[in-house]
């Protein structure tokens, strides 16, 4: 089912929930157990992270390209297949411009469409800094709107390249916002451009990036809406665990967290400071459900345990 369907049809708050694949190496069994924990609180779909290929290009000496690639977490799009075979929950992979050509791209949107799995999140990606050559047969997306385009491309049934007998996908595509904008954009209202300019060519929803104070969220919502902006947006939220995410979140996602939030964790014993993260969400949860959003979204990576206190609270009022 699509993501746009599931948030026409809910008649009850909605809570999803967004996984990392094992690192390489790691154990398929170690992320489903934290599907199952998740399976009890009936989620409406989880997204699965992607990271950029680890890959180089290098000319041989007869002209001919020579590629190398190597993927820190790989298996995003067979997690989400096993995901949803074993518990019939919709999975939302998330598909990157950086690190993948758009050839590779179709590949992965065909296999998607072969594997039942209808609804993807359209990123760019980490960018750091470093643009590998790209040999002449290959083209890139490069940034997510570029993304959203080729997905509405192949939704209309047309492809890379001429092929007979073709049919239109059907996927639902999501995109990133940034309530506190984006940190490379100079202002809001550029980042907003921008966020339209993904919509208008083709998305869906928007899922928020991580924020502690919604009055990010509501300016944020109001700010789309004038700019015609009307595709739902789901808040994304973190619960904190620990002293040291205060320095990491605001220099990984660059975000600012609230004066009180900070000073009740850096007053609490260590052991405390997941109980204060967990409540900090509680409270943003509800206010955010009283103000009428479809669906929050909670960033939990490999751990279950603080957002089933989150959670267990919320559907029981």
């Amino acid at each position: 089912m699509l993501i746009t369907e599931i948030l026409e049809r809910a008649r009850e708050p909605l809570y999803s929930y967004e996984i990392i694949p094992p690192r390489r190496g790691g154990s398929l069994d170690d992320i489903l157990r934290i599907v199952d924990d998740l399976a009890a609180f009936r989620p409406p779909f989880i997204d699965v992270t992607s990271h950029s290929a680890q890959e180089s290009f290098e000319q041989k000496e007869d002209g001919t390209w020579r590629r190398t690639a190597k993927r820190k977490r790989p298996g995003t799009l067979g997690l989400c297949a096993a995901i949803k075979s074993r518990y019939g929950i919709e999975t939302v992979p998330h598909l990157l411009c950086l690190g993948f050509t758009r050839e590779e791209t179709e590949d992965a949107l065909i296999e998607l469409q072969y594997l039942g799995i209808e609804n993807l999140m359209a990123l760019r990606g980490d960018d750091h800094g470093h643009v590998n050559p790209m040999p002449p047969d290959r083209t890139r997306n490069e940034y997510a709107v570029d993304l959203v385009h080729q997905v509405a491309a192949m939704n209309r049934g047309k492809y890379l390249e001429p092929l007979a007998d073709t049919k239109g996908t059907n996927f639902c595509v999501g995109v990133a916002g940034y309530p506190e904008k984006h940190f490379e954009a100079p202002n809001l209202s550029w980042d907003l451009e921008r966020l339209k300019a993904k919509v208008d060519a083709g998305a869906h929803y928007i899922t928020t990036q991580m924020f502690f104070d919604n009055a990010h969220y509501f300016r944020f919502q109001e700010a789309c809406t004038a700019l015609g902006i009307s595709i739902p947006i789901i808040p994304g939220l973190k619960i904190i665990t620990s002293k040291r995410q205060l320095q990491v979140l605001p220099r990984v996602f660059h975000l600012d967290l609230p004066d009180d939030l900070c000073a009740e964790i850096m007053a609490a014993d260590d052991k405390h400071v997941p109980e204060i993260g967990a409540q900090w969400t509680i409270k943003q949860t509800e206010e955010l459900v009283n103000a009428g959003v479809p669906c929050v979204h909670y960033y939990i990576m490999q751990s279950t345990r603080h957002v089933r206190t989150v959670v267990s609270h919320m559907q029981k009022m």
